[in-house]
């Protein structure tokens, strides 16, 4: 090569940057980093082996060896020796090796009762809505009953977008009556969180310009406003997201404020009736519970979860009383069950034996023969049956069978080819259809709230009769006029109780059968 080409080339080097000026790129670097890895990696092993090398010397021994002679040299030059410290010289030691741990704060240090933590908004208390649980109705199973497909997807199955699924498999009609009930519910919401059973009407003129009548009894505040958010939570609407979040975090907000801290619950006792409205106030708070994951919600439902824990007979299942006094009936039984199970599902602390204790009170009170389940004895019909007066009208269905039923599907009897008496349950319901009644002796909602979920996990036969009986029922009796738009007339053996909150609450969640529980597995 000739000095005129070593020229060129040093003229062309001398316009290219230098090492130092050159522009890297993120990959660039990335690919130099990785080229050395494994440099990195056995320097990171020489470093780790060093480690363990020290770690393993007797320093102990080698530091004592140290202060003997230094103490030694101290006692020949000092005209009084000076004691060692032993235990300040092992504290010392201990400092140098010992790890500190930072300390942890569980979900159960949170305060749950205090006026700070009820005021908290549950928004900022975000959780997984879609957490799967070991529940049976947590199960993946199709939904091939009701049309829509697809998995239960959690404890919420389809609730999200539940109305535009209703609507995708059955038309306008179901889709468009949930939403009007909806709204009824949250324009009849008090300003202080609760769904008023006795004053709601003060809340009427938002939808038009008359007043709603059919107002309950004042003592069931609790139970109303339980219905109403299990109404929002079954649509998909938690704390903090959905069309309805705030009307559920206001409903939440004043259930909290009910109970009471020291015993757990939910509510007075000023009635009889007062466990009803307890278990429905906790089904409602253990369900928001799971959507949201609060800590805030933790301790209160597991107080209120402890105190039903304490109102059930020994071996036994619940009546009305805490303590309890020995007495079972199947109605107040069904509604402890499902907060059980729906505390069970948010990973809350239960007790098994409930379960045991509830099956052998049905098993006890269930008729083989004709499959009806009694209500506080073998076979017999609830206290509504014979009627007293126009005021509480005689009942006509099988409410007890439909809560035996639905029981037995929670707690694991879910397969009608295994237990035969499941089957009997459905036959017996069969016969008295959803119909609705203007005498109101037939138009028992609490019927028809657990014949829907129990014959809707039956399945079959059983479910399509049902299901074709109760649209009907649903669709043609819904007020369409003035500030009732909506609602439904609480007409009924249990309609004067709970009033137009308790009838349009029961029957939007029975629209919600088709989406608010994914299907029991062996059920078909």
């Amino acid at each position: 090569m000739s000095n005129a080409d070593f020229k060129d080339i040093e003229q062309i080097e001398s316009t290219l940057p230098r090492p130092w000026e050159e522009e890297h790129t993120f990959n660039d670097v990335l690919y130099d980093w990785m080229g050395r890895a494994p440099w990195l990696a056995i320097s990171l092993a020489a470093h780790v082996l060093a480690f363990f090398v020290l770690t393993a010397f007797p320093w102990d021994a080698f530091k004592k060896e140290q202060l003997n002679e230094i103490n030694a040299i101290m006692e020949a030059t000092a005209d009084e020796p000076i004691e060692e410290p032993e235990e300040e010289e092992i504290e010392e030691v201990e400092e140098e090796i010992e790890p500190i741990e930072e300390p942890i704060l569980k979900d159960a240090e949170v305060s749950d009762h205090n006026e700070e933590d009820v005021d908290q908004p549950f928004e900022s208390m975000v959780g997984d809505p879609d957490m799967n649980s070991d529940s049976p109705f947590d199960s993946d199973n199709s939904n091939d009953v009701m049309g829509i497909g697809g998995g239960a997807g959690g404890k919420f199955g389809g609730r999200v977008g539940g109305r535009r699924n209703l609507r995708a498999a059955h038309g306008k009609g179901l889709d468009q009556a949930l939403k009007d009930a909806l709204e009824w519910l949250k324009n009849h919401q008090g300003p202080d969180g609760s769904w008023d059973t006795d004053e709601f009407s003060s809340e009427c003129g938002k939808i038009g310009n008359t007043i709603c009548g059919d107002p309950g009894r004042a003592q069931h505040d609790v139970g109303s406003t339980g219905l109403a958010l299990l109404a929002f939570l079954g649509e998909g609407n938690t704390s903090d997201s959905g069309d309805y979040k705030e009307q559920v975090a206001n409903g939440i907000k004043w259930l909290r404020g009910m109970q009471d801290p020291d015993t757990g619950l939910i509510g007075e006792k000023s009635s009889h009736e007062f466990l009803y409205n307890h278990a429905i106030g906790t089904l409602a708070l253990c369900e928001a519970y799971y959507a949201t994951k609060s800590p805030l919600l933790k301790r209160t439902c597991q107080n209120a979860i402890n105190y039903i824990n304490r109102a059930r007979n020994p071996y036994g299942a619940w009546r009305y009383d805490e303590p309890p006094m020995g007495m079972n009936d199947t109605s107040v039984t069904g509604w402890m069950i499902f907060a059980i199970k729906a505390a069970e599902d948010a990973h809350l602390d239960i007790v098994e034996e409930s379960y045991e204790g509830a099956m052998t009170w049905i098993d006890e009170v269930t008729d083989p023969a004709s499959g009806r389940v009694g209500y506080n004895e073998f076979g017999n019909r609830s206290s509504r049956i014979t009627g007293v007066n126009d005021h509480f009208p005689a009942e006509k269905g099988e409410a007890m069978t439909a809560v035996g039923l639905l029981c037995r599907m929670f707690m694991g009897q879910d397969d009608p080819k295994e237990y035969p008496i499941l089957k009997k349950h459905g036959d017996l319901m069969l016969r008295t259809l959803p119909e609705w009644d203007p005498d109101g002796f037939g138009s028992d909602m609490y019927y028809w709230y657990y014949g829907s979920y129990a014959m809707y996990q039956l399945g079959g036969t059983h479910w399509k009769k049902w299901e074709e009986a109760l649209k009907g029922t649903i669709l043609d009796n819904q007020r369409k006029d003035g500030d009732e738009k909506g609602s439904w007339d609480p007409i009924g053996p249990w309609g004067f109780a709970g009033g137009r909150i308790y009838s349009t609450a029961l029957m939007a969640l029975c629209i919600e059968v088709y989406f608010r529980y994914g299907k029991v597995a062996g059920a078909r």
